[in-house]
């Protein structure tokens, strides 16, 4: 990458040439540090390790604390060879979920869809896979600023082209990357940096007896340098008070990782501080109960029931307000960002500042924290709209605390977190959160707390969208039992666990068994909420849902268009993923029902929805688009099905893995397109290795393993194996009848297909018996014209032919023919397959759950 030259050999070089090269994204980048001093040695090693791809700057053994200047050397290496990148990206990595949030912020800039439009998990995959492509961007550098655990972060580090710059105090990242330890400042080094952040009035020799006291440690002399310049104290007069404050910090027998110096020395900045004005004091003690990442400004904005007078007093005083803030900054107690608006206090000082106060005062200031944060965050965390204000205050919310907060609005803004992260398709995140409330809030309150309650059914939920149904069906049975009890079956929690309760039997293939709850539950929901509210309208969508997956489409059809309409008419507050999840629902079941072109019109309109308002990437966008694949490959569209089945399939895999249940969805329409065109060993490929991995996800007698081991059966037929797909298709069937007896659509299915294999290993008779048989299920399931019913016609058809049965043959030959010409015309692929007297196969596409 480059020369190796610095921006500052480029820019003092007297040869003519092009301007230095400036980087077409900066992003996050703390702002320069004017009074950076030294470290050339260690920058060029920096540099030269980056030849590596990633490197960790990293305390020297002996030193293993913070205030060294680790991220000072990052902020300096980003700003001094800027030139050698198109891109440079700065991430807090001291909590994982800020990991994927700051990933997620750079989507835009790569071109990609928003975290706002695609979910934070999915932004921040997509922007993974093209830092890993090195699209549009070779030349990136990305800055993991405090990385705890390798574990947490290994993950996650971006592959590619590009370089990784890693700041830790954890050593165990030396084996693991290539390693720059940082120690304090040389003596030299300490001098230089003194007199040059003191530029008058501090002599080599005072410098370098203030370096001696303070241990060369460079956040201590930022502290005194600033102090120095603020208040013009003498070096004589400073020292001694270090010595006085030191001598009592060690008779007190403070333990402390710092030496007792450091701690003096922040103390002197903070009295004088006080003395100057006392509130930017005030203030700062609130900044150490927040995180240590960026505090936005507009979280003091706003006086609110619960703060103190002198904050209150404060905050009413935009005037004095902006001048503590700016006392802050000038005694090198904070950092401003002015453009983003932002304040930020090293965690030192925070840890020090805490440190100083009494219990009580910590939790009263803690508590206020709170307050601020819930204000700052806005109530709707469904609307995209303020998922910002949601990414602000995220890294906060494990520092500060909040789940040890039992103000009823504060553990409402802790719930919206959860609810946020989940919107945003951060599930892990989203889980570890709502794991660690659930913990402290049954701690405090109890377990049938209703906030405990409302928790564990937000958990319920992540955990069937990370496809862990096993465990979902244990937290969500024992969260219905007792928001029933404490609450009653009527409240809104209690429903919304029974609601709950009928998708993990959907997931346990109990269908019949979740319709019923399911039809209770809207039942309840309609008493208690009425009609036009989205817990009514989502309870609606489960009822049609269970009416699809027990064969009856034209019931679940019919309610889902009720509520499309009651949705429309009623202009809801935005809620653009439930309704595309209601409004595929539609698409789907009118391809169920047979109905294709329609169901092509519908899906293309949703499809654009998703795209236009949650991203390419949104989980709901990729499963609209599946369904509309599967709805073009019905309607014979084969190009078009197959490039789409493709790109959902590898944006499925890159954000969800292979084992999650809509990966394996997509999966399996792929290798149905695949088989439709004839890419067979693709096909059994796919389709093989599918099958292996649904038991992971569903339990074996699940009927949606049955249905896709027919898809296997089916493609071993077409490769030469009519034998193996005979037992494949005999087993499923075996396992299909229990749950959903022979007169179902997707038992009929795999009868279609048995029947083919007994006519390919010579058994025509058995062959012609069950396609006719399975004919007459079909007429009376899903009636004469179903493409389904004229699929299991045109095989019995050709089952007459070669028992000699040739006037039984024209006749239902003749009806078919019309059928085919009523619906999906004679110029369907289905349709010509009928007319070259060839059989045709049925395949399985699992539905959600």
């Amino acid at each position: 990458m480059g020369s190796g030259m610095t921006q500052g050999d480029r820019v003092t070089s007297t040869q003519p040439g092009p301007p230095p090269r400036i980087p077409q994204v900066w992003g996050k980048i703390p702002p320069k540090n004017k009074n950076f001093t030294g470290r050339t040695d260690l920058l060029e090693r920096l540099h030269q390790g980056l030849g590596d791809r990633v490197t960790a700057v990293l305390p020297h053994a002996l030193h293993g604390l913070g205030g060294v200047g680790k991220t000072q050397m990052a902020v300096e290496y980003a700003h001094r060879y800027q030139a050698n990148y198109d891109l440079v990206w700065w991430i807090p990595a001291d909590q994982p979920v800020l990991v994927r949030s700051s990933l997620a912020s750079l989507a835009t800039y790569l071109g990609l869809p928003s975290a706002s439009v695609s979910g934070v998990e999915d932004a921040a995959n997509a922007v993974l896979e093209a830092l890993r492509r090195g699209e549009p961007y070779t030349d990136w550098l990305l800055i993991f600023d405090n990385a705890d655990e390798p574990e947490e972060l290994t993950d996650i580090l971006p592959q590619g082209p590009g370089h990784v710059l890693i700041t830790s105090r954890n050593h165990r990242w030396a084996s693991i990357v290539d390693a720059v330890p940082i120690d304090v400042f040389t003596r030299e080094e300490s001098v230089e940096f003194l007199t040059r952040r003191v530029p008058k009035g501090i002599t080599p020799e005072d410098a370098d007896r203030l370096a001696e006291e303070l241990g060369d440690l460079p956040l201590a002399l930022e502290q005194a340098g600033a102090l120095h310049t603020e208040t013009g104290i003498t070096v004589s007069e400073y020292l001694r008070l270090l010595t006085q404050r030191t001598s009592q910090l060690l008779s007190q027998g403070r333990p402390s990782e710092y030496p007792a110096s450091m701690t003096a020395a922040w103390a002197l900045s903070v009295a004088s501080l006080e003395e100057k004005l006392p509130e930017a004091l005030d203030l700062l003690r609130y900044c150490a109960f927040f995180g240590p990442e960026p505090i936005p400004r507009d979280a003091f904005n706003k006086v609110i029931p619960g703060l103190s007078p002198e904050l209150s007093k404060l905050i009413a005083d935009p005037i004095r307000l902006g001048r503590a803030i700016g006392e802050l900054n000038r005694f090198a107690l904070a950092r401003l960002d002015v453009p983003a608006r932002t304040i930020q206090v090293h965690r030192l000082i925070q840890a020090l500042i805490r440190d100083e106060l009494p219990a009580a005062e910590q939790d009263r200031l803690r508590h206020e924290v709170h307050l601020l944060l819930t204000e700052y965050t806005p109530e709707d965390p469904g609307d995209a709209a303020n998922w910002t204000g949601y990414l602000n205050a995220l890294g906060h919310l494990g520092p500060s605390r909040i789940a040890i907060c039992q103000e009823p609005q504060v553990r409402n803004f802790a719930i919206n977190m959860v609810r946020f992260l989940y919107a945003s398709a951060d599930y892990e995140s989203a889980r570890s959160f709502a794991q660690s409330f659930i913990r402290e809030w049954s701690s405090v309150s109890g377990s049938d707390h209703e906030n405990v309650l409302e928790m564990r059914v937000e958990l319920g939920d992540l955990l069937r969208e990370l496809g862990q149904y096993d465990e979902a069906v244990t937290s969500n049975l024992e969260t219905l039992q007792a928001a029933e009890k404490a609450l009653g079956p009527d409240h809104r929690i209690a429903l919304r666990a029974l609601r709950g309760r009928a998708a993990d039997l959907r997931a346990s293939g109990d269908f019949w068994q979740a319709h019923e709850i399911d039809e209770e539950t809207l039942r309840r929901f309609e008493l208690t909420l009425g009609k036009d509210d989205w817990p009514t309208w989502r309870a609606v969508n489960s009822v049609a849902l269970d009416y699809g997956l027990k064969s009856d489409y034209l019931n679940a059809r019919t309610l889902l268009e009720g509520v499309i309409r009651e949705i429309r008419a009623s202009e809801p507050s935005p809620n653009p993923a439930s309704y595309l999840n209601i409004y595929t629902g539609l698409a789907r079941t009118v391809r169920l029902g047979g109905d294709y072109s329609e169901a092509c019109d519908l899906g293309e309109d949703a499809y654009a929805y998703g795209i236009e308002l949650l991203g390419p990437d949104h989980a709901w966008t990729l499963r609209t688009g599946k369904d509309l694949s599967i709805a073009w490959r019905r309607a014979g569209d084969y190009d078009r099905a197959m490039e789409l089945a493709e790109e959902i399939h590898q944006r499925y895999v890159r954000t969800l893995g292979l084992d999650h249940p809509d990966t394996l969805a997509a999966a399996i329409c792929l290798s149905n397109i695949q088989r439709t065109t004839g890419q067979f060993q693709d096909a059994l490929v796919l389709a093989d290795d599918t099958v292996r991995r649904y038991p992971r996800v569903y339990i074996a007698e699940h009927p949606y393993n049955h249905g896709c081991a027919g898809n296997l059966a089916l493609l071993r037929r077409i490769t030469g194996d009519p034998e193996i797909a005979r037992k494949i298709n005999e087993d499923a069937l075996a396992g299909l009848e229990p749950k959903l007896g022979r007169d179902h659509h997707y038992s009929l299915t795999i009868t279609i297909n048995l029947a083919t294999d007994l006519a390919a290993l010579g058994e025509t008779e058995a062959a012609y018996r069950l396609s006719s048989g399975s004919l007459r299920r079909l007429q009376a399931l899903l009636g004469e014209n179903h493409p389904t019913t004229l699929s299991a016609a045109a095989n019995t058809v050709a089952n007459l032919r070669e028992l000699g049965r040739d006037e039984e043959a024209a006749e239902l030959f003749a009806a078919t023919e019309e059928g085919y010409r009523r619906t999906l015309t004679l110029d369907h692929p289905d349709a010509l397959v009928f007319l070259e007297g060839r059989r045709l196969d049925a395949d399985f596409d699992p539905p959600p759950i």
